[in-house]
C-alpha cells in the first residue's frame, strides 16, 4: 500500500496545529516522522487513523483518494494504529483487547476459545510470556505496550502508525519489537515510527520526515542523515549535548538501604547516596529498581525487611505521607497513569502535593499557592498559556516538568526519579539533565532511575545495576560506560558469585 497526505491543515480555533503538511509513505518501507512535542505528529496521524477530520487536504491510497470518519474506516483501509496512549480497556483479559474490534463468534456466542488460540499463537511467533486469560489492569505499562502492536498485527494492516512505541520498553523488547518489524517491512507492510530516540530512527527506518511548529521542514533518507542533524532539524537550531563533567564530589550521606528485600521483587540492597550526588539505578525489565523505591516511598503493600536510613536514622515508611515528611519525593516512571491528574489545570497539577500546607481554615491561600507554583515555573522554564489551562494542554516535555515542580515545591532530602525523561523530545530531554544537575549542585540527593545506559552515562555521577532483583555492579569513573553496564544489567557476571558478593556491600 502506497500512501500520501496532501496539504494537510488542521487548526483548534485559533491555534494553527497543521500548515500544508505533505507526508507519503511506500509499501515496505519503515518512515520516521519526527519532531518535538507539540509539533503536529500526533495530530498528522489522528487525521490518518480516522480520530480527527482535517479541515483541508486529500488522503490518497494507491493513488485513490480516501476519506476517514471514524477510526473503524481507516481501520477497514488497512491502517493500523498503536496510539501513545494506550487504548487497552484495563477491565478486560489480553485476548479479549485483542480482539475488541472484531470479536470472533460461533453461532450466537462469543467463540473464546478461538480468539485464545490465535492470540496465544502471535504470542509464541513474538516470544510474548504473557497468558492470554489474565487481566489487563495487572499488566506493567511495557506489556500493555505490547499488547497494544500484537493487536495491530492480528488486524492484518498494511501500514502500521506506531507513536512512541518503545517508551516503556526494555532494550531486548525493542530488539524484538524491532525484528517484528522487520519481518513486516519484508512482507510489505508500510509503517510509521514516530519516536524521540534518534538512535532508534537511525537502526530502524528507511527515511524520515521532520515536523517543526505543524509544517513539514525536512525529509529524506536516514542513510544520508545523522542524528544531530535530525535533532537540528526538529528544534530550528543546533543542540548542544553537554558531556558530564561533575567531579562526583559529594556531601554528607542522606540515604542509607541496609540490606533491604521484599517477598518478590528485590532483595538484599545496600547502598548510599549522599548530598550533592546523582545516583543511577539501571538494568532491564523485571529487575525490581521501581519496586525498591516505591518501597522507599511507602508507596508498596507489600513486606519488606532491612533498614532505610535518613540522616544515620533508621526510619519506618509506612506510606507516601510518611515519605513526604521525612523529605523523600518520588516522580513515577509513567506520567500519563501516574504523574498528571488530566482534569485538573497546570496550577493545582503543579502545586498539588504542598496544597496540604498551605490551607488557611476550609480553604487554600491562593496567592500563596500561585507564588510558589511560579517559582518552579520560572525554575524549570516551563512553557505555557495560562496556569488555569488543563495539563493536557502542555506538550510532553511541559507536562514532565510540572510533574517535577510538584514534587519540587515539598523541599525535598531525597528526589527519586523513575525514568524521568520518558516520552520526551530531545530539546527538553537536555534542560531536565540540566535541571537535575542544578538540584544537585544545589544540594539534593538524586536518584535517577533509568533503563538507558547512554541517559545513566550522560548525567550520573555512579550507577548500581541490577539483575533480576539483585545488585551485581557499580559503575564509576572509566568504568561507567554503555558497554559494562548492559554486560552487568544482562546478568554477564551473574555467575561470577564471588565478583557478585564484593559488589553486594555498602557504597559509602
Amino acid at each position: 500500500m502506497n500512501l500520501f497526505m496532501h496539504k494537510i491543515n488542521k487548526s483548534f480555533g485559533a491555534n494553527n496545529v497543521l500548515t500544508d503538511v505533505d507526508f507519503k509513505l511506500n509499501s515496505g518501507e519503515i518512515c520516521a516522522l519526527l519532531g518535538e512535542n507539540g509539533a503536529g505528529k500526533s495530530t498528522l496521524m489522528n487525521i490518518l487513523g480516522g480520530v480527527l477530520p482535517a479541515d483541508s487536504g486529500t488522503i490518497e491510497i494507491d493513488g485513490k483518494e480516501i476519506q476517514f470518519s471514524s477510526p473503524v474506516d481507516s481501520l477497514d483501509a488497512g491502517i493500523g494504529f498503536i496510539h501513545q496512549e494506550l487504548n487497552l480497556v484495563n477491565d478486560l483479559t489480553v485476548y479479549e483487547n485483542m480482539f475488541i474490534t472484531h470479536l470472533l463468534k460461533k453461532g450466537l456466542f462469543l467463540d473464546t476459545d478461538e480468539m485464545i488460540r490465535k492470540t496465544e499463537d502471535l504470542f509464541k511467533r513474538m516470544d510474548v510470556d504473557l497468558d492470554p486469560k489474565m487481566m489487563v489492569r495487572d499488566l506493567d505499562s511495557s506489556y500493555k505496550q505490547i499488547v497494544e502492536i500484537c493487536r495491530a498485527l492480528l488486524q492484518d494492516a498494511s501500514v502500521i502508525i506506531m507513536d512512541e512505541p518503545t517508551t516503556s520498553l526494555t532494550e531486548p523488547e525493542i530488539e524484538r519489537v524491532f525484528a517484528m518489524m522487520r519481518t513486516l517491512k519484508d512482507r510489505g507492510v508500510g509503517i510509521i515510527f514516530i519516536s524521540h530516540k534518534l538512535n532508534e530512527v537511525m537502526e530502524i527506518c528507511d527515511r524520515y520526515t521532520v515536523l517543526r511548529d505543524g509544517s513539514m521542514v525536512a525529509e529524506g533518507l536516514v542513510s544520508d542523515t545523522d542524528p544531530h542533524k535530525l535533532a537540528e532539524h526538529m528544534v530550528g537550531h543546533e543542540v548542544k549535548t553537554e558531556i558530564n563533567t561533575r567531579s562526583g564530589v559529594s556531601g554528607k550521606e542522606v540515604l542509607r538501604l541496609e540490606n533491604l528485600s521484599d517477598e518478590r521483587y528485590f532483595h538484599n540492597i545496600s547502598l548510599c547516596v549522599h548530598a550533592g550526588e546523582v545516583l543511577g539505578v539501571t538494568g532491564l525489565l523485571g529487575d525490581g529498581r521501581s519496586e525498591l523505591f516505591q518501597t522507599v516511598f511507602g508507596a508498596m503493600n507489600t513486606k519488606h525487611t532491612g533498614k532505610i536510613l535518613l540522616d544515620n536514622t533508621e526510619i519506618t515508611v509506612k506510606n507516601t505521607h510518611a515519605a513526604l515528611e521525612h523529605g523523600i519525593a518520588y516522580l513515577p516512571r509513567n506520567r500519563k497513569e501516574n504523574g498528571i491528574i488530566k482534569d485538573m489545570t497546570i496550577l493545582d497539577n503543579g502545586s498539588i502535593v504542598y496544597l496540604p500546607k498551605i490551607v488557611k481554615g476550609l480553604f487554600i491561600d491562593q496567592k500563596r499557592q500561585e507564588e510558589l507554583f511560579q517559582k518552579e515555573v520560572d525554575a524549570l522554564r516551563i512553557k505555557m498559556g495560562s496556569k488555569f489551562d488543563m495539563i493536557t494542554s502542555l506538550s510532553g516535555g511541559n507536562q514532565q516538568k510540572i510533574v517535577l515542580a510538584k514534587w519540587l515545591m515539598s523541599g525535598p532530602k531525597v528526589l527519586i526519579l523513575d525514568n524521568p525523561t520518558q516520552g520526551v523530545d530531545v530539546g527538553a530531554k537536555e534542560e531536565i539533565y540540566q535541571i537535575i544537575h542544578r538540584l544537585a549542585d544545589e544540594g539534593a540527593a538524586v536518584i535517577v532511575l533509568s533503563s538507558e545506559a547512554q541517559e545513566i552515562v550522560r548525567i550520573c555521577d555512579r550507577s548500581w545495576v541490577m539483575f533480576h532483583g539483585k545488585q551485581v555492579g557499580l559503575v564509576e569513573g572509566n568504568d561507567m560506560n554503555e558497554h559494562n553496564i548492559m554486560f552487568l544489567a544482562t546478568g554477564g557476571n551473574s555467575e561470577n558469585k564471588q565478583k557478585s558478593d564484593a559488589y553486594n556491600v555498602y557504597a559509602g
